[in-house]
């Protein structure tokens, strides 16, 4: 019963490859790699002047940007990088963006450098605002929940209204924060601290996730929910030709096991005729 099952489990796994259109695998960062349905990762990045106060880290002797590259740093090595597009928009007094759908990890990282981008916008308050519509711009022609958002900020006031609304794209935003929120540092006659309660507004009303990344880096829990690399089991994202390969290993692997199944567990029972007893036998 279980050679006739294995072979033709094993004729189907490899019919269906052969007719099947075949996986072309590409080198990481070539362009074949993201021919189709390519994800997005959005980095909204304050880098406002109090970016660069030192209060932030478990001892609070690291620059806020620092810490922002440090969590990115984090972010980046828990996730299929090369699935994804980068794209990065400095926020201030305005909104820039910086590089769009990069696959170059090292650009991200100079950008979370030293890179003084500030000296680009005029002086002025942090418009966070500016920076979320600026990523909604940019998201809007992508496949329809293929982006994060990540916006990075020591928080600033925000208005009661005007919000931007994500796109179709935006399937999950998350905002981060840093900086010491109890003590902070004094910059341009102002006391300047996370404001931990406005970014948890600002999450609330994009329906996204807020962290306070001072201190502990992002949980992988969370960056499971954005990423969603939780939302189906591992059997539905199987395909046609995953189901195929499975069956063909299985299949084969059973057919090799047959004989050696058959001597140790196999009947007694011997095959031809039984020579006839003779009449002094009982």
């Amino acid at each position: 019963m279980l050679r006739p099952a294995a072979c033709a489990a094993l004729a189907w796994g490899l019919t269906t490859l052969m007719v099947i259109e075949p996986r072309r695998y590409a080198q990481t960062g070539s362009d074949e790699a993201f021919a189709a349905d390519p994800k997005h990762i959005l980095l909204v990045l304050d880098v406002s002047p109090s970016m660069r106060l030192e209060d932030a880290g478990p001892d609070r002797k690291q620059a806020r940007m620092a810490r922002a590259r440090s969590l990115m740093e984090s972010f980046f090595e828990r996730i299929p990088l090369e699935e994804y597009r980068v794209s990065v928009v400095a926020v201030y007094n305005g909104a820039k963006p910086v590089v769009v759908d990069t696959k170059d990890f090292e650009v991200i990282r100079n950008i979370l450098g030293d890179l003084p981008m500030h000296y680009a916008f005029p002086a002025g308050k942090t418009k966070l605002f500016d920076g979320l519509e600026e990523a909604a711009k940019l998201a809007k022609p992508w496949d329809p929940r293929s982006t994060i958002v990540l916006l990075i900020s020591d928080g600033d006031t925000v208005p009661a209204t005007g919000i931007p609304r994500m796109p179709e794209s935006v399937k999950s935003v998350l905002i981060v924060g840093v900086g010491d929120p109890q003590v902070g540092k004094f910059i341009d006659g102002r006391h300047s601290r996370q404001d931990v309660s406005t970014l948890k507004q600002i999450a609330a009303r994009l329906g996204g996730s807020f962290h306070n990344g001072n201190e502990k880096q992002l949980a992988s829990s969370l960056i499971a929910e954005a990423t969603g690399a939780e939302e189906e089991p591992v059997w539905e994202r199987l395909d046609r030709r995953d189901y195929a390969l499975i069956a063909i290993l299985a299949a084969a692997g059973l057919l090799a096991l047959l004989p050696l199944l058959l001597h140790y567990f196999g009947t007694g029972w011997k095959p031809g005729r039984r020579p006839a007893l003779s009449t002094s036998q009982p």
